[in-house]
């Protein structure tokens, strides 16, 4: 019995090694991930500094007053969340993260008489919202570990165009934003309209303004610019998001290897207990034989 049990833990031990092996190696590429999403991200923040600085410029020379992307509704009765969690698992609490943060905003719009309208980014989302029956709008998914300025442009593109037509009043983005490869935090952060708070608050650093002539005039320059600011600031959300997916990925399978080791090591020493168990019962029914030989004798 003792022998059974014996093979059915040595085959435990190796399931977990094996398991230990793709979990560490799923550790490291991650960890080599962060730092290239952490460059793509500082790298990112000149051009989003820079394009807020003259989209608020161009509002301080008073222009875009009549522009569709900084009028603000009256009222707001049906809001967009742009949700940006990932296409894969594996990878901790990030996805619930962002999936909470907007389901709670959903509910306590609900309670204020607004609707609500998701577009969802990467299939966990989709999944998600799709599942529970909240309202789609569209999805967009199979880049969010590594994404383009071009994935970005098309989604600004969708949702100021679900602005102008006047299906949603606002649309906000739900991400989390990468602060270091030990820290993020789950933010949610207005993109249209694009009031003068927000302009001057940007995913970038603000700075001082300027004194500019502009040409052709300001409206024109405007009217141009506030669809790429718009998908600047979707593109930044989006670099956060993955460079914390994979912050989130690495310590996640970083926990994995080291539970899949104590493991290893409490499944060998009750291996090696049974073992000694076994020896010992060995041994005693040798000696308890030998005495019974020599007391017949």
């Amino acid at each position: 019995m003792a022998g059974g049990q014996e093979r059915i833990l040595r085959g435990r031990i190796k399931s977990v090694q094996a398991t230990k092996k793709i979990t560490r190696a799923m550790e490291l590429i991650a960890a080599s991930r962060i730092v290239k999403a952490q460059q793509r991200v500082v790298a990112a923040v000149p051009y989003s500094d820079m394009i807020t600085e003259v989209v608020r410029d161009l509002s301080a020379a008073g222009a875009g007053s009549q522009s569709p992307l900084l009028a603000g509704r009256s009222e707001v009765k049906n809001v967009c969340y742009v949700v940006l969690s990932a296409d894969r698992g594996l990878c901790g609490g990030y996805n619930a993260g962002v999936l909470r943060a907007t389901e709670g905003e959903i509910k306590a719009d609900a309670l204020n008489g607004r609707q609500h309208t998701i577009v969802a980014i990467g299939r966990k989302a989709e999944g998600y919202f799709r599942f529970r029956g909240y309202n789609m709008s569209q999805s967009f998914a199979g880049f969010t570990d590594n994404p383009t300025y071009a994935i970005a442009k098309e989604i600004g593109e969708y949702v100021t165009g679900l602005y102008k037509s006047g299906e949603v009043d606002r649309v906000e983005l739900v991400y989390t934003r990468f602060i270091t490869a030990g820290s993020q935090e789950v933010v949610q952060r207005p993109l249209v309209p694009l009031d003068t708070e927000v302009v001057e608050g940007g995913d970038g650093q603000a700075s001082t303004g300027h004194d500019y002539e502009f040409e052709p005039t300001p409206e024109t320059i405007l009217e141009t610019l506030l669809p790429r600011y718009v998908e600047a600031r979707v593109y930044a959300a989006l670099l956060n998001a993955a460079a914390s997916e994979h912050a989130f990925r690495q310590r996640a399978m970083k926990s994995a290897t080291d539970n899949a080791e104590e493991l290893i090591n409490t499944l060998s020493r009750i291996m090696n207990r049974a073992r000694q168990d076994s020896i010992t019962t060995e041994i005693m029914e040798i000696v308890g034989g030998a005495e019974a030989m020599s007391a017949g004798n």
